[in-house]
């Protein structure tokens, strides 16, 4: 049977910081991106694709914000926001990814789902939302939003002052459709699923699916969905080849294998950044610790080299304890 991987493609996988973020640039950030995949499919690997949303489930917002105000078109929530990012960016990956195969002669079937992914409404982020989301808004503007909508706003942090609504990250619980998208990629279909960490929803006292008025975040999401599925592997692709120890300083060292205990050790000592690396690590651990044989944080382009990238694994029997 082949080993069944979760890769999780970054934000940079479809739009980079110095860019406008036409349809013509993050096509081709796509298509740059799953051509490293082509490495992982000709070694054998079943693939579950998840990605991130953050600059485009933005721009939905923004658009929201515009058509209320110049044409008052009924703004969206942000769930269908996330959806619609869901279902857009996965077109986008879908699509260059059948080129990609077909220029290799590879014959593979890929399903994009739109996909919800439970949380605990008594996640203890909903008294603390910490995401920033939309458009940076005046205190009078943030006051007035504030009122209406019973929104969150805090300090923008940005230079230009201002205020950002911001959102609770809870942390999933629970991949709907799990089950299809293990058998779906099990039968040797690329099965594109919880992009953006997915659309968060829960479950009322009478059962009945909610919504929540949250992001989750895509690599916890990504760590889950590998582990509900029994993904024998996850890769975590990012702007960076490796982890580092002190990134940025004097110190900086190449971390390019570590066993769960000592990627633990360096995550409670600080080493890496919380607006960064940190989330990813902890992602990866949670892997790990639910069984997961390995997973590698790295670059796209680093995938065509079998010495790529920098490796989490258990190592060690008592590292489960």
């Amino acid at each position: 049977m082949n080993k069944l991987a979760v890769t999780a493609l970054g934000g940079n996988a479809l739009l980079r910081e110095d860019e406008k973020g036409t349809i013509e640039e993050q096509e081709k950030n796509a298509a740059e991106t799953v051509e490293n995949l082509i490495f992982l499919i000709k070694d054998g690997y079943d693939l579950v694709i998840t990605h991130g949303n953050g600059p485009q489930v933005g721009n939905i917002l923004l658009r929201n914000d515009a058509g209320a105000a110049m044409y008052n078109i009924a703004p969206m929530p942000l769930d269908i926001c996330v959806a619609d990012s869901q279902g857009g960016i996965g077109y986008m990956i879908e699509r260059m990814l059948r080129n990609v195969l077909r220029k290799h002669g590879i014959e593979k079937n890929i399903i994009t789902l739109v996909n919800m992914v439970m949380v605990d409404p008594e996640d203890p982020a909903f008294k603390n939302p910490v995401k920033g989301i939309g458009k940076i808004c005046t205190k009078e503007e943030a006051d007035k939003l504030a009122a209406e909508k019973k929104w969150v706003f805090k300090p923008s942090g940005k230079s230009t002052g201002g205020y950002r609504r911001v959102v609770a990250s809870p942390l999933p619980v629970d991949i709907l459709n799990k089950n299809w998208i293990e058998m779906l990629a099990r039968q040797g279909n690329i099965v594109i699923a919880a992009g953006g960490g997915g659309i968060p929803v829960y479950l009322d006292e009478n059962g009945d699916i909610r919504t929540a008025d949250a992001v989750i975040d895509k690599d916890m999401a990504s760590s889950l969905l590998a582990t509900q599925i029994h993904a024998d592997e996850l890769y975590i692709l990012t702007d960076v080849p490796y982890i580092y120890k002190d990134f940025g300083k004097s110190t900086q060292e190449k971390l390019e294998f570590l066993n769960y205990r000592d990627a633990s050790d360096y995550l409670a000592n600080g080493t890496f950044g919380e607006g960064s690396m940190a989330p990813k690590i902890r992602a990866c651990l949670e892997f790990i610790k639910n069984g997961g044989a390995k997973s590698v944080i790295t670059e796209a382009k680093k995938l065509e080299d079998k010495r790529f990238g920098s490796k989490i694994t258990m190592e060690y029997e008592d590292d489960r304890r």
